[in-house]
């Protein structure tokens, strides 16, 4: 815990918090949360804000998450359209045509009448006019039309694949991989998204607190130089005194004015990725920094990557998609059999005997060579496969060596913020001694300035300290694919 003294300094800033249990339900949390909805409160005219409460500003309108929601769509319309070959094809075709002579069948009557003028010279071999009127009669043709110049008609045409030798079962598989790819990368979006509004929020968090330190820093110099005027006045101390003592409240000066507009760039920062207008709104952030005193091992982070980091679990989704689609190209060796069905709803100059009015049947088609493409796909979608296993091998080896500097820095925040502590108590016990030896002549101007100057520097240094600490844990968290344990952790006293 910080000392009363360091209390003292940051009234609203540095408070140490412990870690006493990390397995809380996340969706306990998420319904704690909707049920108790933030409220801006008005204070000399800025807008307090809690951490959480900008959490929920955020999810609410910043773009980039609706964005990842409207991707979530998408993929769930992309599975829908390979649910599709599930179902059967019906649709409507019809068509008028103008033929440019009549379809008819023609048949030459000589045909008939050679055999009957053989068999009458047989049985009249003087016959003239029998013969004469065959012959005759022989030189015509006999025409039937079939179809008329002008047609129409409109059908009902019905497909309905009963195998596919196994390619609807795998598009289907790819479909449900794809929705789930898209719902992890809408939750890494906004993982990402909270590690960068803690790291926004509490940088403007830190430029308040180093703003106090650094005009507190300011006017107790300023107070100084006045008391270094009254004693060269007096005799007690010389010019250079004095002079140093001046030179250092400049400088204090201009490094304040320094804090104030890095204030005004966070503070610009935070609004942005809230999506408030940033001429209009001067927020105060009024969740404090702090620190946790317990952390699980780094093995317990570590044995979070297999199961809940986000590209892990991406690839191992990509990985699946590969598989399907690698048993899909081996399924373009089997046939495809379906049923079809055509209904005629209406027809003109089309008859019945010839064009039946309904037809069912079943059909298949089996490509039997295809100029080795299949074998080509086949052997693309194996090494893809292959491919994704080695990604997601070298990707857990890379996110295991980040998490292991992650879990680092959090170890040197905590021990630094430990030995600052102590520091920080013995500086402001150097400054009250030296202040009280100036005051009776025992000390010098620059002594008490040097004193003023480490104080500032060991509690900007103390700051940084959490603020770096907070930043790493909620990284730290985000990687590991449990966003939602940082809550716990700035939760836990």
């Amino acid at each position: 815990m910080l000392s009363a003294n360091c209390e003292k300094q940051f009234p609203r800033g540095i408070v140490r918090r412990g870690n006493a249990t990390f397995f809380m339900s996340y969706k306990i949390q998420i319904l704690a949360m909707l049920c108790f909805p933030f409220v801006l409160r008005a204070q000399t005219g800025k807008l307090s804000l809690t951490l959480e409460d900008a959490a929920r500003l955020m999810n609410d309108r910043n773009p980039t998450l609706q964005i990842a929601e409207k991707a979530v769509g998408m993929a769930r319309g992309e599975r829908q359209k390979l649910n599709a070959f599930w179902y059967p094809s019906i649709n409507a075709s019809g068509m008028y045509v103008h033929l440019s002579d009549r379809v008819e069948v023609r048949q030459p009557l000589d045909t008939y009448t050679h055999p009957a003028k053989e068999w009458i010279q047989t049985v009249l071999p003087d016959d003239r006019l029998i013969t004469s009127i065959l012959d005759q009669v022989g030189s015509y043709t006999l025409s039937m039309p079939i179809f008329q110049r002008n047609l129409t008609t409109l059908d009902a045409n019905f497909s309905w694949p009963i195998f596919t030798g196994g390619k609807r079962l795998y598009a289907t598989r790819i479909g449900n991989r794809m929705v789930d790819w898209a719902e992890v990368e809408q939750a890494e979006t906004q993982a990402v998204l909270q590690t960068e509004l803690v790291e926004t929020y509490y940088a403007l968090q830190l430029a308040d607190r180093i703003m106090e330190v650094r005009g507190q820093t300011y006017r107790s110099l300023q107070q100084h130089y006045d008391h270094a005027l009254k004693l060269e006045a007096n005799g007690l101390i010389t010019k250079a005194e004095r002079l140093f003592a001046e030179v250092n409240r400049q400088e204090a000066k201009r490094e304040w004015e320094t804090a104030q507009k890095e204030r005004e760039v966070a503070r610009q920062a935070l609004c942005a990725l809230l999506d408030m207008e940033g001429n209009d709104t001067d927020i105060l952030p009024v969740s404090p920094l702090f620190m946790s005193e317990e952390l699980p091992d780094s093995l317990y982070f570590k044995n979070l990557i297999p199961c809940t980091n986000y590209t892990i679990h991406q690839l191992k989704l990509e990985e699946s998609m590969a598989e399907n689609r690698l048993r899909i190209s081996q399924s373009a060796y089997l046939p495809t059999i379906a049923l079809i069905g055509k209904q005629t709803l209406y027809a003109h100059n089309l008859p019945r005997n010839l064009m039946p009015r309904t037809m069912i049947g079943v059909g298949f088609t089996w490509n039997l060579f295809d100029g080795l493409n299949r074998e080509a796909e086949v052997r693309t979608a194996r090494l893809a496969k292959e491919s994704l296993a080695l990604g997601k091998e070298k990707a857990e080896n890379t996110i295991g060596v980040l998490v292991q500097k992650l879990y680092t820095e959090l170890q040197e925040a905590q021990e630094e913020a430990a030995t600052l502590q102590a520091t920080t108590t013995l500086s402001e016990e150097l400054l009250r001694i030296r202040r009280k030896s100036f005051d009776e002549g025992m000390a010098t101007s620059t002594e008490v300035v040097d004193a003023e100057v480490m104080l500032s520097k060991v509690r900007i240094a103390m700051l940084l300290a959490y603020y770096e600490f907070d930043v790493a844990l909620a990284t730290l968290c985000s990687v590991c694919g449990v966003p939602e344990m940082f809550w716990k952790f700035m939760k836990n006293l």
